[in-house]
C-alpha cells in the first residue's frame, strides 16, 4: 500500500532540498474532500490519487506535478471549487487539474461525442502545459491496473480507448514503459483468449529462452571487454502484445517468430556506441534493412539509440539496441526526463520545439467537428511511423510513412498545397501519388491558377493535407449546391404560382427553416442542392390547406388506417425520411451493433457505412445524414472474417462446423495455403448483429491450430 511518506521520500531522493510542502498540503486536502468515497474495488478512493502521485514521483516529476496528481479528481468527483484549489495551491495547479478534468457534465448527444470532446480538451490543455498529459497517462495507467472491477462491456470500451489513444500518445511522448504496460493490459481485456494462448506458449519456452539470453549476454560482454569497453548488457523477451501484433501483421505462427528476444547495450559515450556496433557486426551477420540509426537522426520524441538485428548463435535473429546512459534515461522517461529539476532549472528550454507536433495536432483537429471523424484522425495522428525527407535547401522534414508530394506541399504551406501540380524527387519528376522515402529531396512544382482535386483525398496521408483539401472541396460543393438548390426551389414554387424569392423573406419561411433543423435559409437551399431535403418538403407548408373540424375524424381514421397497413420496416431507419433506398457500403459491411453513419448518394438513396470506415470519412460531411439500426428488423447481414491457421487434416471442416453451430449462414468461402504451411481462409457469413459475430470469432479461435481470427472490411 502506497503512503504519502513514500512519495515524499522519492521526491527528496530525486532532488535533495526540493520544497515538498505543496505535496503534503495537497494530500491533506485530497483526503478531506474524498472522505467517505470508495472505488469499485471497495478500497478508499484516496488510494487512487495516491497511486497516481506515486507514478509521477517514479517519473521524477516536480512537486507541482505530483500535487496535481493528488488533486486530479477533486473538481470532477467532489464539491471542491476551482477558486478553492487556486487559493490553496496556486494558478499552476488549478490549470493542470482543470486540464485533466473530464467534461462529464457537458450535454452531448452520444458517448462518442463526449469522448471526442474530452480528448479534444485534453489536447488543448496539453499544448498549454505538457504536465496535463503526463498526469492523464499516470491516471489511465492506474485505472488499467484496476480494470478488473468494471463490467465486461466497460472493460472493453476503456481498453479499446487506451489502445487507440493513450498507448500511442505515451509512445509519441517517448514514455515507452507506460506505452508497453497500457498495451499489455488492453490486450488482456480486448482479446483474453489470444493473451492466454501467447502467455502459455511463452511460458513453455521460458527456461530455454533464459538460458539463451544468459549465453548471448556473456558473449557480448566478453567481446566488449577485449577492447576495454565498459557497458551494461541487458536481455529481455518481447511483451505479449508485441508478439501478437507481429503474428497478426505478417500472418505468422508463434513458432515462426524468431526475434522474440531483444538485447540492450548501455555505454558512456556516443563514439563507444558506434564502436560497439562495429564489434557486434563483426561477431554476427547483420540484416541490412533492419538497421536504424536513431542517434544520428533522433525520433521526434527525442528517442536516440542504434538498432540492429543480427543472425545470432544457432541461427536465431536477435535485436540489439545500443545507447548511452543519458539516452537510456530519455528512452525510459521520454518528455518526463525534461521536466525534472536539474541544477535549479525547471525544464529543457527547447522542449516546445521538440514537441511542436502537439501544437500541430491541436491545429489540425480544429477543423473536424464530427466526433467520429475527429477520433479517427486523432488515431492517425498518433501513429506517425515517420519518413524523413529534405527540402531543396537541405532542411529536414518529418512525414508519416506513406506520405506523398501533396502531403509535403501542405506541410510547407497551405497555399503551396492548393497550387501543387507536380513534384521533383531527387531531380526527377514524379506523379502526385508517389510515396516518399526517407532521404528523398523534394521540390514542389506549383501553378498560380491551380486548385486542389477531390481525388487527392484518395492518397494523402497527413491530417493537415486532408483537412485543407476537404475544406476547399466543401466550399466549392456548397457554392454549387446553393446554385442548384435555388434553381430547384424556384421551379417547384413556380408550379404552385408562388415566387420563391418573395416567400423566402416571410416569417413562415423562418418557421420552415427551424422545423427542418438547419441554421439559415442558405443552409436550407444548400441541403436541397445536396439532396438532403426535397423541394416538396420546403413547399408543403405554403400549400397545405387548413383542416376543417368536420374532416378531422375522417383524416384521423385515414392516418390510423395507414399505420395499420404499414409495411415491415427496413433494417436501417433514416431520420426524417420514409421509403428511401438503403444500401450498405461494401468496403466495411456494417452489421447491427456497429456505430453507423449515412451518406446521401444522388440518384442512389442513402449508403450506410460503419462510423470508423475510412471511405466514409473521406466523403463530404454535407452529405451526411443521421441513421440508426431498426431494433424491430430480423434481417441477417453479411460480414467478412479472416482466419489464419496452421495447416492440418480436417481444418476447413472444423472451421465451417464452428461457424454453422452458432446459426450463421456461410455465403462465401475461400482458402489459400502459403509456403510457410499456414492457411489463410476468408468467410463471408450472414449474422444478426455484432454480438453473434463476436461469439463466432471466439469459437473459431478455439479451433485447433488457429493462430488468430478477425473481422475484416
Amino acid at each position: 500500500m502506497i503512503r504519502i511518506n513514500n512519495i515524499l521520500d522519492k521526491l527528496a531522493d530525486g532532488s535533495p532540498g526540493t520544497d515538498v510542502d505543496v505535496v503534503e498540503r495537497a494530500y491533506v486536502y485530497s483526503a478531506q474532500v474524498h472522505a467517505g468515497q470508495t472505488r469499485l474495488s471497495g478500497e478508499p478512493y484516496l488510494m487512487h490519487p495516491l497511486e497516481v502521485a506515486n507514478i509521477l514521483a517514479d517519473m521524477r516529476l516536480d512537486p507541482i506535478s505530483v500535487a496535481s496528481g493528488l488533486l486530479h479528481d477533486v473538481l470532477e468527483d467532489t464539491r471542491a471549487r476551482p477558486e478553492d484549489v487556486e487559493g490553496l495551491f496556486g494558478a499552476d495547479v488549478l490549470r493542470i487539474v482543470s486540464g485533466v478534468t473530464k467534461l462529464s457534465l457537458m450535454p452531448t448527444s452520444s458517448s462518442q461525442e463526449r469522448q471526442a470532446e474530452n480528448i479534444r480538451k485534453m489536447f488543448l490543455a496539453m499544448a498549454d502545459d505538457i504536465r496535463v498529459i503526463l498526469i492523464k497517462l499516470a491516471d489511465r495507467l492506474h485505472n488499467m491496473r484496476t480494470l478488473r472491477f468494471h463490467s465486461p462491456e466497460k472493460r472493453k470500451a476503456i481498453a479499446q480507448e487506451t489502445l487507440d489513444i493513450y498507448a500511442p500518445l505515451a509512445a509519441r511522448l517517448g514514455i515507452y514503459w507506460i506505452k508497453n504496460e497500457l498495451e499489455e493490459n488492453s490486450f488482456k481485456y480486448l482479446n483474453p483468449e489470444e493473451y492466454a494462448r501467447i502467455e502459455l506458449l511463452v511460458a513453455k519456452s521460458k527456461a530455454e529462452r533464459e538460458q539463451y539470453i544468459d549465453s548471448v549476454r556473456t558473449t557480448i560482454r566478453a567481446k566488449l571487454k577485449e577492447v576495454d569497453l565498459k557497458a551494461e548488457v541487458l536481455g529481455r523477451s518481447k511483451n505479449f502484445f508485441s508478439i501478437y501484433s507481429k503474428m497478426k501483421a505478417q500472418g505468422l505462427t508463434f513458432e515462426q517468430i524468431y526475434d522474440l528476444i531483444a538485447f540492450r547495450i548501455i555505454l558512456d559515450t556516443v563514439p563507444q556506441c558506434y564502436e560497439a556496433l562495429g564489434l557486434i557486426h563483426s561477431m554476427w551477420k547483420p540484416i541490412d534493412y533492419k538497421f536504424k540509426d536513431y542517434i544520428g537522426r533522433p525520433k521526434p520524441n527525442m528517442y536516440q539509440s542504434l538498432h540492429t538485428t543480427v543472425i545470432g548463435p544457432v541461427g536465431e535473429r536477435i535485436e540489439i539496441q545500443i545507447r548511452t546512459w543519458e539516452m537510456d534515461r530519455v528512452a525510459k522517461s521520454g518528455i518526463a526526463a525534461h521536466w525534472s529539476y536539474k541544477e535549479g532549472r525547471r525544464i529543457d528550454e527547447n522542449i516546445s520545439k521538440k514537441f511542436a507536433w502537439i501544437q500541430d495536432m491541436v491545429e489540425n483537429q480544429e477543423t473536424f467537428r464530427d466526433p467520429g471523424e475527429f477520433l479517427e484522425n486523432v488515431r492517425l495522428d498518433l501513429f506517425p511511423d515517420e519518413v524523413y525527407v529534405f527540402t531543396p535547401k537541405g532542411d529536414i522534414r518529418s512525414l508519416p510513412k506513406g506520405s506523398t508530394p501533396v502531403d509535403f506541399a501542405y506541410l510547407i504551406h497551405t497555399e503551396i498545397g492548393h497550387k501543387c501540380v507536380g513534384a521533383k524527387v531527387n531531380g526527377q519528376m514524379v506523379s502526385l501519388p508517389y510515396v516518399l522515402q526517407t532521404g528523398d529531396i523534394v521540390e514542389v512544382v506549383t501553378s498560380k491558377n491551380h486548385m486542389p482535386s477531390k481525388d487527392w483525398l484518395k492518397f494523402v496521408k497527413t491530417i493537415k493535407a486532408r483537412a485543407k483539401i476537404r475544406q476547399w472541396v466543401k466550399t466549392q460543393e456548397k457554392e454549387r449546391s446553393i446554385s442548384l438548390g435555388r434553381e430547384m426551389l424556384d421551379k417547384a414554387f413556380r408550379k404552385e404560382r408562388l415566387n420563391f424569392v418573395t416567400v423566402s423573406k416571410t416569417d413562415k419561411m423562418d418557421e420552415v427553416v427551424a422545423s427542418l433543423g438547419v441554421k439559415s435559409l442558405e443552409d436550407l437551399i444548400a441541403n436541397v442542392g445536396y439532396g438532403k431535403v426535397t423541394p416538396l418538403q420546403v413547399l408543403r407548408p405554403f400549400t397545405a390547406k387548413p383542416v376543417s373540424p368536420d374532416s378531422r375524424e375522417s383524416l384521423l381514421e385515414k392516418l390510423m388506417s395507414r399505420v395499420r397497413k404499414k409495411r415491415t420496416r427496413a433494417g436501417v431507419l433514416v431520420k426524417g425520411l420514409e421509403d428511401i433506398l438503403i444500401k450498405f457500403g461494401k468496403c466495411c459491411q456494417p452489421v447491427p451493433g456497429d456505430p453507423i453513419i449515412g451518406y446521401i448518394t444522388q440518384g442512389y438513396g442513402v449508403t450506410v457505412h460503419r462510423a470508423s470506415c475510412v471511405n466514409a470519412l473521406r466523403s463530404s460531411p454535407e452529405r451526411q445524414i443521421d441513421v440508426e439500426w431498426n431494433a424491430e428488423s430480423a434481417e441477417s447481414y453479411p460480414a467478412k472474417i479472416q482466419v489464419v491457421s496452421y495447416d492440418r487434416m480436417g481444418l476447413l471442416a472444423d472451421l465451417v462446423g464452428s461457424i454453422s453451430k452458432l446459426g450463421a449462414n456461410i455465403l462465401n468461402a475461400s482458402s489459400d495455403t502459403k509456403e510457410n504451411k499456414t492457411v489463410e481462409s476468408q468467410f463471408t457469413i450472414g449474422v444478426a448483429d455484432t454480438e453473434q459475430l463476436e461469439k463466432i470469432l471466439a469459437a473459431v479461435r478455439k479451433v485447433k491450430q488457429v493462430q488468430y481470427a478477425k473481422r475484416i472490411g
